[in-house]
């Protein structure tokens, strides 16, 4: 129960807030679009930046570690696929986007402010060296398979360029580059500079939570709820079993299976809905797994938290 009053509702307050908040007609939906922009543009770009620039990547970025969480995130996406197409005849388009669903987690938006509450600030670097490879490897999985799929396997070399573009078009994944470039070069940052990017980064998370809450009002939870909760099964528990069995199998120091487990147990990210509307396939189903996996979020994270050591 310390758990949950201490750790978990505290996040999802913030969230709750900026829910009613829009709910109640207190905050436009203009302000959340304009909030949203602010913190997935600016403020958490500049928090991804900062922390991998300070990072000691000898130490964060462990092979095990990265091999513990995207194998459990691969399988949640070949599940949520394959179970898509074979358990309840979607198209394959649509069965892409389903499996995005089950492999892009929401480890920013609540991913990190979960940690640092759980287990403190240093937990956050074994989440700051997921989150680095989140957007490329996800985006780079879902694009890929999306494009094959429309082109019925025939994808020419322009399918490469599509997916680069994606991705480097993406705030997120500029910061995070930016931060590995000085982070190698040892490029200091002037004083004036980093006291303006710690100002940024102080506003990212809770902007970010107000703003998701906000967000969430507009996703309707309607149909499908078979394959919704297929999603949330496998985003919620899935996913964080594997990454919880290989983390144990590679005998990863405590403070690692903590936090790279918590942040496997994420709900899907909005990105997943972003993704599904590009290309017109499952919406339904992303919009209703976002809203629904975060409320269930609640619960499950809190069992993990339990679980864990």
């Amino acid at each position: 129960m310390q758990a949950l009053l201490e750790v978990i509702l505290p996040v999802f307050v913030v969230t709750g807030f900026g829910y009613f908040a829009v709910w109640r007609g207190w905050f436009s939906d203009a302000g959340v679009d304009g909030l949203m922009n602010f913190t997935q543009k600016f403020a958490i770009p500049c928090l991804l930046f900062t922390a991998i620039a300070r990072l000691d990547l000898g130490q964060s970025f462990d092979w095990r570690l990265l091999a513990s969480f995207y194998a459990g995130a691969l399988a949640g996406f070949l599940l949520g696929l394959f179970g898509a197409r074979h358990l309840f005849g979607r198209s394959w388009e649509d069965a892409v986007a389903i499996g995005f669903c089950c492999l892009f987690s929401n480890t920013v938006l609540l991913g990190l402010p979960l940690t640092e509450r759980a287990y403190g600030t240093e937990a956050m670097n074994t989440t700051f060296a997921i989150i680095a490879m989140h957007s490329p490897f996800c985006y780079g999985i879902g694009i890929t398979a999306m494009e094959i799929t429309r082109a019925r396997g025939t994808a020419g070399v322009s399918l490469v360029g599509k997916v680069l573009k994606a991705m480097f078009s993406n705030a997120l994944i500029i910061g995070i580059a930016l931060g590995f470039i000085v982070n190698l070069t040892g490029f200091p940052i002037p004083g004036v500079l980093n006291d303006g990017l710690d100002l940024l980064v102080r506003a990212a998370l809770p902007a970010a939570l107000f703003g998701l809450g906000g967000v969430l009002v507009r996703y309707r939870p309607e149909g499908d709820l078979r394959v919704i909760l297929f999603v949330c099964a496998i985003a919620l528990v899935v996913h964080p079993m594997i990454t919880r069995g290989l983390v144990a199998a590679f005998a990863l120091p405590v403070e690692v299976v903590r936090a790279s487990v918590l942040t496997a147990a994420m709900a899907p990210g909005i990105n997943t809905y972003i993704f599904a509307n590009m290309y017109g396939a499952a919406r339904r189903v992303a919009a209703s797994g976002v809203l629904i996996g975060t409320a269930l979020s609640i619960l499950t994270v809190w069992v993990w938290l339990a679980l864990l050591p």
